[in-house]
Formats: structure tokens, C-alpha cells, sequence
């Protein structure tokens, strides 16, 4: 089903699906010095980034026009006092987009301008990533569920179409349940997330939580975390480098067309900010680890819109396998499979923006191009 068709579906709770067998800014406003430094820090890598970028191109970026590189970002929005970055484009019905792990509103960058011929988009960088604040908080999959959702409330307004890649695939699901009256249709690519163990009882986890032992909590605990600490920060320090970057990319992009220096600048420039290595701490140390207390069966059991499959068959992380799972147990599904890696919007835009704009438009789903495979 289309979003075309959402406005006829019946109620939320009559559409429920049955279910199948599934720095903070510097701590106390820190010194102004702090602050400058962390400009002119950031300003230089963007603005050596921006300038490589102009001489940038590939066969994508003649085919299609691009979102423009903006060092210092597009807008800002203040959240719980914090600058959330986010860029706005077109006019029409809403389509908000959210990024992946690591990456940015500038990931969309061959998407924007195409949906903005016929939309109004939005594309918005999570907390803790790309322009937005590195805040110093605890990183857990409801803040971001809460940012989306405050965004539709306070900037968005009108009910939209939400996109999400990996990361903010999950986030995406998560934000159309708790506030169905503002989500018209969910769009995910190679969503992040995990079915629950019907064999586990749901309180495992929180029973073996509560038995933690003294010794655990005080000897084990924190040995634990000055061992990870060592270990994320060489990983953080890695992750960051640009030669790294692109080998972990070409890795998840089966095309490398699109791998280019715009790319790997609009990731590695965040991580000049002064709070980014604490942010990958807490984000790997502590929401990498409790992201299996919300699981896709019970986001899914509380969906009620149409949902789109925009799969990439080649991802070597996230495989076709799991698409095939989530409309075996939502039936109100549309899958595309692409001929890309993990972030087909951006390794194959012509064919992401194509499957989109039908769907959204209420074409048939199940006709696209010969690249294209759908079910």
C-alpha cells in the first residue's frame, strides 16, 4: 500500500497488524577560549574539506544535482538546549531523513535536491553526530526516538513520511509508534535493530541486571570500563582517520563510485569536536549494549502506517534476509530490493529516489526499473 492511499486507511488501533510467529555544551557553559578553539578547529577541517570537494565528481554527481557542502551547516534547531543541525528544502507534504551511524544530513546528498522537486524535506543529524551537538548525555535509543519526535512536533508540524538508514532506520520505527498521528508512511534502509528470542522471557535481562554482585559492581565494573576505555578510544582515534573511513565504506558500498572526498569529509569533519571521542565512548560502550531492549517485533507490533523496504541485497551486514523477516511479520509491507550496499540511497541515488517518489506518488511498487527487484 502506498502512502498515497494513507489518508482512506482506517484508525491506528483498528490497523494494528497481527503479529507473525517478531556537550552537553561545555560542562556548566565552559570558557570562551574552549569555544573558539573548538570553532577554528572545526571550521579548519570543514573548510579544507569544502574546498577539495569542488573539484569533486563522479558519474553520480553529473547524473544528478547534489546538496552543496555547507562547513558551518544549514539550520539549527535548539533541543533540550542543545543545536540540532538540520537542512530544509522544497515545499509540499513533509519528508524527514535521518542518517546512519557516523554519518550525516550531508549523506543525503544526491536525495535532497531530487524529493525537493515534489516535497517539502527535511534531513536531520542525530545527537551526538554530524553537525549536531556532541552533548555529553547518556546515549540510549529513546533520546533519539524523542529528538525525531520533537522534531515532527516543534519543526515538521504536519504528519510526514519518515526515511531512516541503518541507525536511523531503528530510530525512525521507533518515533512512528509514539507518535502515529504524525507519521503518514515508514521508509527503511537496511535497518538497524533486532527481532527478540521468543525462547528468552522478557525479563531476563532485567532480573540478571538486578543480581549484579557487589564485587561486580564494584572491582568488575569499573575495571571493565577502564579496559574499554583504552580499547574505544585506539578504535575512536582509528575510526577517525580519512584512509580508514574510505576502507570501511568501499568495504559497505558494492559500487565505490560515490566514495568520494565530499563523503569522507562530511564524516571525519564532526570528529574534530572536542567531545567526540567521549560521545563514541558512551555511544559504543552503552547503547551498543542496550539496544536489544527494544526489539523490531515490539516496534512492529505498534505500527500503523504503511511501511517501504528500500533494500540494499548486497549489504554485508545487514542482508536481504532480514527485509524478507520484518514483512513476514508486518503485513502492510512493500519491499524494493536494490543492487547496493549498506547506504543505497547514496551508492545507488537513482534508483533509491526513483522507488521512493513511486511509492510515495502511489505507483506500483512491484513495476520498477530492471535494476530494481521487488516483492
Amino acid at each position: 500500500m502506498s502512502v498515497a492511499c494513507a489518508a482512506n486507511l482506517p484508525t491506528a488501533s483498528a490497523r494494528r497488524r497481527h503479529r507473525g510467529s517478531p556537550q552537553t555544551a561545555l560542562e556548566g557553559g565552559g570558557k570562551l577560549v574552549m569555544m573558539q578553539r573548538r570553532d577554528l578547529v572545526t571550521k579548519g577541517v570543514t573548510l579544507s574539506v569544502c574546498c577539495s570537494m569542488l573539484s569533486s565528481s563522479n558519474s553520480s554527481a553529473q547524473a544528478l544535482e547534489r546538496l552543496p557542502f555547507k562547513a558551518d551547516g544549514y539550520n539549527f534547531w535548539t533541543w533540550r538546549g542543545r543545536r540540532i543541525h538540520y537542512v530544509e528544502q522544497g515545499a509540499g507534504q513533509p519528508i524527514v531523513l535521518i542518517h546512519g551511524f557516523g554519518a550525516s544530513a550531508f549523506h543525503w546528498r544526491y536525495n535532497i535536491p531530487e524529493l525537493a522537486k515534489k516535497y517539502k524535506v527535511y534531513a536531520i543529524d542525530l545527537l551526538g553526530f554530524g553537525w549536531s551537538e556532541k552533548a555529553l548525555v547518556e546515549y540510549e535509543a529513546t533520546i533519539w526516538m524523542e529528538q525525531v519526535r520533537d522534531f515532527l512536533r516543534d519543526v515538521v508540524k504536519d504528519p510526514a513520511v519518515v526515511v531512516g538508514n541503518s541507525l536511523g532506520g531503528f530510530t525512525t520505527l521507533f518515533a512512528a509508534t509514539e507518535v502515529p498521528e504524525l507519521v503518514r508512511g515508514v521508509v527503511l534502509l537496511n535497518s538497524a535493530g533486532q527481532f527478540g528470542d521468543p525462547n528468552r522471557p522478557p525479563e531476563a535481562a532485567e532480573a540478571a541486571a538486578g543480581e549484579e554482585s557487589a564485587v561486580t559492581r564494584l572491582v568488575v565494573r569499573p575495571l571493565k570500563e577502564a579496559f574499554q576505555r583504552v580499547v574505544l578510544g585506539f578504535l575512536f582515534w582509528q575510526a577517525k582517520q580519512p584512509a580508514r573511513v574510505e576502507k570501511v565504506l568501499k568495504s559497505v558500498y558494492k559500487d565505490a563510485t560515490n566514495v568520494d572526498e565530499y563523503l569522507i569529509g562530511s564524516i571525519t569533519a564532526p570528529t574534530a569536536d572536542p567531545n567526540a571521542g567521549e560521545v563514541y565512548y558512551r555511544l559504543m560502550s552503552r547503547f551498543m549494549a542496550n539496544q536489544s531492549r527494544y526489539t523490531l517485533d515490539r516496534l512492529l507490533g505498534k505500527l500503523s502506517c504503511p511501511l517501504l523496504l528500500l533494500w540494499g541485497d548486497l549489504d554485508p551486514w545487514v542482508g536481504p534476509a532480514k527485509a524478507a523477516q520484518i514483512k513476514k511479520f508486518y503485513q502492510d509491507t512493500t519491499v524494493v530490493n536494490l543492487q547496493a550496499g549498506h547506504c543505497p540511497h547514496d551508492e545507488a541515488p537513482e534508483q533509491f529516489n526513483g522507488a521512493l517518489l513511486e511509492w510515495l506518488a502511489g505507483k506500483p511498487a512491484d513495476q520498477p526499473e530492471p535494476a530494481l527487484q521487488s516483492v
